[in-house]
C-alpha cells in the first residue's frame, strides 16, 4: 500500500489556556492525487486543521506526517523549508506582499525554493500560464497587489500556491471572492 500524502493519527490540538481540545482527530489520511473538501460551521476548526496539515501549527499529541515527513519532529526553519518546497497555501486573507507586483507575488515560492523553481521550468512562462488561466491579463501583472480587487487578489494567491506544482495544495476558502466562471477555472487547475 502506498504511503499516504497526509497521515494524522490521534492528533489533538488545543489553543493555549484552553482545557478543551479544538481538534481531536483519531484517523485522517489523504492519498496522493486525492482531493478533499472540508466543510463545517464557522469556528469549528477548519482553518486550524489546515494550519496543522501545513505545519504552521503543531499538535499537542499524535502523529502528523506529510509526504512521510513527521512535521512535529522538524524545527520551525525545517518546517518552513518543507512548506515552501512541497506545499502551496491559499490563505483566507491571501497574504500577498502589498508592494510586490502581481507577477512577483506569484513567483515568490520559486524565489525561495529551488525545487519549485525547477518544477516550474521557465518561471515567468509558468506564472503567465497560471495568471492567464485564472483570467488575469498581462496588463495587471506589473501592478502592486494593493491595486487589485479582492477577487483579483484571490486569483493571484491561487496562482502563487500552484506555481512549481507543489505536491500538497491547501486552500482555505479559495473561491469565496470569485464568480462562478472564475471558481471553475481555479478548480480546473487543481
Amino acid at each position: 500500500m502506498p504511503q499516504p500524502l497526509l497521515d494524522l493519527q490521534d492528533v489533538v490540538f488545543r489553543w493555549p489556556g484552553q482545557a478543551v481540545a479544538c481538534l481531536d482527530i483519531a484517523n485522517f489520511q489523504v492519498a496522493a492525487d486525492e482531493h478533499v473538501f472540508i466543510h463545517g460551521e464557522s469556528g469549528s476548526g477548519k482553518s486550524t486543521l489546515l494550519n496543522l496539515i501545513a505545519g504552521v501549527l503543531l499538535p499537542q499529541q499524535g502523529r502528523l506526517a506529510a509526504l512521510g515527513q513527521p512535521l512535529p519532529a522538524l524545527s520551525a526553519a525545517a518546517r518552513d523549508r518543507f512548506r515552501v518546497d512541497h506545499v502551496g497555501l491559499i490563505f483566507q486573507q491571501f497574504n500577498l506582499i502589498p508592494y510586490l507586483s502581481v507577477l512577483d507575488n506569484v513567483l515568490l515560492p520559486c524565489r525561495f525554493s529551488r525545487r519549485r523553481r525547477e518544477r516550474a521550468g521557465d518561471m515567468k512562462q509558468a506564472a503567465a500560464t497560471l495568471l492567464s488561466h485564472l483570467g488575469l491579463g498581462e496588463d495587471l501583472w506589473q501592478r502592486p497587489a494593493t491595486q487589485l480587487s479582492v477577487g483579483q487578489q484571490q486569483r493571484v494567491a491561487a496562482a502563487r500556491a500552484l506555481i512549481g506544482q507543489p505536491e500538497i495544495v491547501i486552500a482555505d476558502e479559495p473561491t469565496s471572492a470569485l464568480d462562478a466562471a472564475r471558481q471553475e477555472a481555479f478548480l480546473g487547475l487543481l
